[in-house]
Formats: structure tokens, sequence, C-alpha cells
């Protein structure tokens, strides 16, 4: 009898756990925090900055869509819509600067988004770990230059006159051509500079996906006779495949972002025709022409396209290899 009571008792006790109430959103959340305060400690800073160096400043969009006046502060104004838009469109130099801020940015992808995966993937391949630590150090450090020296010493190693690049040009026979004052040249040169700069860094994500690969997977490949390509080919870039497409998403959501340091320091008369980007002519419509209104709105029209790039970029990956942000 005590038996078929106690046994009675364990299945009520059952069923009331299964009858109770889940537990509301808000509690799940609250029981995350408590459980995980220490780490969400950790990124409040980061939280912070994001939110008031990203966050808060979107509230200026509302520029775009008014007639700005000084008088009324940012909300005030009269509300004119889509009018900024539309006159950027129809403004005769809409063409010149899509054109060429997307030939900077396509080129840069093009070039520069390999350049960084066959750096990792030649990394990975130095097995002398004093050489490895010297190349990886010698490739990093372009980065760590400032933009302004940057320039600087494009300035001075392809001038035609003093520089290194202008006197082999001339030894070569090619004469007198001043690369950074040519249309034809300015896209090469901001690319290969871009790329000569960078490339070591953004390697590091690569090396840390390679950095994951099982020691098993190089093991078996040399018991197969497998030479250092065919290990490349069938070890080490399947390995970083997924990195591969995330950071490509990423990258096409930044397509008509081309930066606006670089180019504006290397910006010259003769370049201009194909140097003119989105970003220099906000500069110069906003702070320069003092057209908040106008510029915000460029600004705006820009970072739409590249939400529209990242969206389809990321529909597409998240169809044919079922890899996306999200």
């Amino acid at each position: 009898m005590a038996f078929i009571n106690a046994e009675t008792k364990k299945i009520n006790e059952n069923l009331s756990s299964i009858n109770r109430v889940k537990p509301t959103k808000k509690a799940n959340i609250l029981n995350t925090f408590k459980r995980d305060y220490q780490l969400w400690l950790m990124i409040l800073p980061a939280i912070v900055v994001i939110v008031i160096f990203n966050y808060i400043p979107m509230y200026g969009i509302q520029l775009a869509f008014r007639e700005f006046d000084f008088t009324k502060g940012f909300t005030g104004g009269e509300w004119v819509g889509l009018k900024y838009f539309d006159q950027f469109i129809h403004n005769y130099m809409f063409k010149d600067l899509m054109t060429n801020t997307i030939t900077i940015s396509l080129a840069t992808i093009i070039l520069g988004f390999p350049a960084p995966i066959i750096m990792a993937l030649i990394i990975n391949q130095v097995f002398g770990k004093r050489w490895k630590k010297t190349l990886q150090t010698t490739v990093y450090l372009p980065h760590f230059i400032s933009m302004v020296v940057m320039v600087g010493l494009l300035n001075v190693l392809l001038s035609p006159e003093t520089g290194v690049v202008g006197h082999l040009m001339r030894a070569l026979g090619l004469g007198d051509i001043n690369l950074l004052a040519s249309e034809k040249t300015f896209v090469p040169v901001y690319v290969l500079s871009d790329i000569w700069q960078h490339a070591g860094w953004n390697s590091i994500i690569y090396l840390a996906a390679l950095a994951s690969v099982d020691p098993q997977l190089y093991d078996s490949a040399k018991i197969d006779g497998a030479s250092r390509w065919q290990t490349i080919r069938y070890v080490d870039i399947p390995a970083i495949v997924p990195t591969m497409i995330i950071l490509f998403i990423l990258s096409m959501g930044n397509i008509l972002n081309t930066g606006f340091e670089k180019i504006f320091l290397m910006q010259n008369p003769l370049n201009l025709p194909v140097s003119e980007v989105i970003a220099t002519y906000v500069y110069k419509i906003g702070i320069i022409s003092s057209q908040f209104s106008y510029s915000a709105a460029i600004g705006l029209f820009n970072t739409l396209i590249n939400f529209v790039f990242l969206l389809a970029m990321n529909t597409i990956a998240k169809r044919f290899s079922n890899i996306s942000l999200w």
C-alpha cells in the first residue's frame, strides 16, 4: 500500500511539472544575464561604444528628408521628402560618381580578396617556426602605417623626377610617367598599394581557420603521397571555405565604400575624373559647401545600396552553400 501511495505521489508530481507554465521570454533573458553576467560585463564597454558612435548618430538620418535649418537644430527644418535623393540621381555627376566608386570597389574586391587567402596558404606552408614568425611580422607591418604616411611614400616612390619607380621606368625606356597624375594608372596604383598594405593583416583570420584543421588530415595526406599543392587543394582550401564565404558577403556589403582618407589624399586635378567617388563628394558637398541635407541624402543612398548588396549576397550564399550571416 505504501508503495502504491509513493508511486501515485510521483505520478502527480510529474503531471504537475508537465502542466507547469513555461517561463516567459523575459524570464529566460534574465536567467541568461544572471548566468553569464561576467561575460556581459566584459563586452559592456564595446556595447556602449557601438551605441554611442553607431546607433545614436542614426538620429541624424532625418536630415536627408528635411531642409536643414541651423536655427532649428537637428529636429527642425521643412520636411521635403525625397527631394535630395532625386536631386542626386539627376545630378550630372551621378553617373561618373557611381562608375568611379564601383570600379575602384570591384577592382579592390576582385584583386584584393584572394590576396590574403593566398598569403595565409603560403604562410601556413612555412614549417620553420622562426621563419614563419618573421614572415608574419613582415607582412603585418604595412597595416600599421598611417594613411598619410602611406600616400606620402607613394608620392616619393612614384615621382617621375626623384622616385625609385620613376627612375626604373626611365631606365626601361617608358619615359617620365607620373602614375599618380594619370587617369589610366590611378586605379591600379590604389588597388595594388591597398593589397600591399592590408593583405598580410587580413590573412590573420584565414590563418586562424587553418589552425583549427586536424593535424591528422595532414598526416593522412602525407601518407597518401600528396604533394604540397594537393594538400593545399584538398585539406587547406576546404577548411577555409566557410570563412571565405562569410568575409566575401561582408565585403559585398561595402561595395560602395571605397574609403575616404586614401582617395582624398591621392586626389589631384589631373586624376580627379577617375578619383572622385561618393565618399569624397559627400565631404566636399557637406563639409566644404555646407549642404548638410544633400550630403546626408547621398550618404543614406550609399548605405542603402550597400545593404541591398549585403542581403542579396547573403541570400545567394545561403541558397547555394548553406552558409550565411543569419
